[in-house]
């Protein structure tokens, strides 16, 4: 018979409860009473729900619908050699105007000599311009701040932070470029379909 080996244990170390761990019973006074808290508070607000959501179905959203456009939409549009119009009406299948907001034209000035050919597919004349009135030219907050006034608008962007702020309202669907055409998310089916 040969003689076993023995190996040494590593990192054993005994286990010890935490001063926060729910189970100790001083710490389970302290949930109970966060727990009557929450009970207790008041709503003091109930955000206004727009109108035209009825039963989350946005009723506003009809054709011909109007596509709020962001510098990020189109600068990815110009990369993938898209034309705007066609395949917007391509994704949506119906008849579509591309809004430009001037916070868009001023964001792709800035930008400069490289974003020169999607500066020149927005100043175009066939889509319809949005005069701002606040100062700065930050689009991003210029777009979710019109979706929150006005449900009637599909915002177009690839940006991931302003999708993330848009998912956050309800009824606005959001347009993308991705492989190499246009995808909507949230555009709920007509209803009684």
């Amino acid at each position: 018979m040969g003689v076993q080996k023995r190996t040494r244990k590593f990192a054993r170390v005994k286990r010890l409860i935490s001063q926060r761990d729910s189970r100790l019973k001083n710490n389970q006074g302290k949930g109970e009473v966060k727990a009557k808290r929450k009970q207790t508070e008041l709503v003091r607000e109930i955000p206004q729900v727009s109108s035209s959501l009825f039963f989350q179905y946005n009723t506003a959203l009809v054709p011909p619908y109007s596509i709020l456009i962001d510098t990020n939409f189109l600068s990815h549009t110009v990369q993938r050699k898209l034309e705007l119009l066609p395949t917007m009406m391509d994704c949506l299948y119906a008849k579509c105007t591309p809004i430009i907001t001037d916070c868009c034209i001023g964001e792709l000035e800035k930008l400069g000599q490289r974003y020169r050919i999607a500066l020149r597919i927005a100043r175009d004349e066939r889509w319809e311009r949005l005069k701002c009135d606040h100062k700065g030219i930050y689009a991003d907050d210029c777009i979710v701040d019109r979706v929150m006034k006005h449900k009637i608008y599909i915002v177009a962007t690839n940006d991931r932070d302003l999708k993330r702020r848009i998912r956050k309202i309800p009824g606005v669907p959001i347009m993308s470029v991705a492989r190499g055409k246009y995808v909507i998310e949230r555009l709920p089916d007509a209803p009684g379909k």
